[in-house]
C-alpha cells in the first residue's frame, strides 16, 4: 500500500480572480446617485418634490387667498353730475313764464334737487341775453323746451330751440320736450326725431320730465 506521501496534493486555485471581483463589487457599493446639477438661477420652488395623494397640493408662494371685497359706497362729490352748473335749462315762452315756474318749482322741490336754471330768475344783469342762454345751455346736462302755442309763435324761442339741439346733437335724451296745450300735428318738425312729454299725463307730465333728467347724467 502506498504512503500518502506519494499521493499527489490538489492544486488549489488562485485568489486573484476572486480579489477582483471583490473589490468591483465594493466600487459598485460605494458609488452614489448623481444629483442633477442645480443652477444658480433656480430656486427652491423649481425642485419637484415627491407629493403623496393623501396629502393637499403645495400652496404658491405667490398665490394668497382671494377675499371677496365690499362694494364701497359711491362718493357725491365724484359724481359727473357736478361737471356742470346746472342741471337742466328750461326754454320757454316769455308768455308761459308762470308755467315755467311751475315745473322748476317741482323739479327744485322733488327729492333729486335738481339745479335749474330759468332765464329770467337766473340771468346775469347787464349781460348779452345771447351770450346767456348759450352759457346756460353748455353748462346744464339737460334742456327741457317747454312747447306751446307761444313757443311756436316766438322767433326767440324757435333760437333757443335750434341752440339747444346744436349743443347736443348726438346726446339722446338730454333734449326733453314738453308738450303743453298743443296738439301732436303742430309738433315743431325739427323734434320728429325725438319723442316728447304730454303735459295731459299725471303732474302734468313734470313727473316723466323728472325722470327723464336724472337718467340722463345724474
Amino acid at each position: 500500500m502506498a504512503s500518502s506521501a506519494s499521493l499527489p496534493t490538489p492544486c488549489s486555485r488562485p485568489k486573484k480572480p476572486l480579489g477582483r471581483m471583490a473589490d468591483w463589487f465594493q466600487q459598485i457599493l460605494r458609488k452614489k446617485p448623481k444629483k442633477p446639477p442645480i443652477s444658480p438661477e433656480s430656486t427652491p420652488s423649481d425642485i419637484s418634490q415627491p407629493v403623496s395623494q393623501d396629502s393637499p397640493p403645495p400652496l404658491s408662494l405667490g398665490c394668497s387667498t382671494a377675499v371677496p371685497s365690499m362694494p364701497t359706497p359711491m362718493d357725491p362729490g365724484s359724481s359727473g353730475r357736478w361737471s356742470k352748473d346746472y342741471d337742466v335749462c328750461v326754454c320757454h315762452s316769455e308768455e308761459d313764464l308762470a308755467a315755467a315756474q311751475e315745473l322748476v318749482s317741482y323739479l327744485e322741490g322733488s327729492s333729486a334737487s335738481l339745479r335749474c336754471f330759468l332765464q329770467l330768475r337766473d340771468a346775469a344783469p347787464g349781460g348779452a341775453i345771447v351770450s346767456e342762454l348759450c352759457q346756460a345751455l353748455h353748462s346744464s346736462h339737460c334742456r327741457v323746451l317747454l312747447i306751446t302755442p307761444n313757443f311756436l309763435q316766438d322767433p326767440w324761442c324757435r333760437y333757443q330751440m335750434l341752440q339747444a339741439l346744436t349743443e347736443a346733437p348726438a346726446a339722446e335724451g338730454c333734449t326733453i320736450p314738453l308738450l303743453l296745450g298743443l296738439d301732436r300735428a303742430c309738433y315743431p318738425p325739427e323734434l320728429r326725431f325725438m319723442y316728447y312729454v304730454d303735459s295731459k299725463g299725471p303732474d302734468g307730465g313734470f313727473r316723466q320730465v323728472k325722470d327723464a333728467v336724472v337718467r340722463c347724467k345724474l
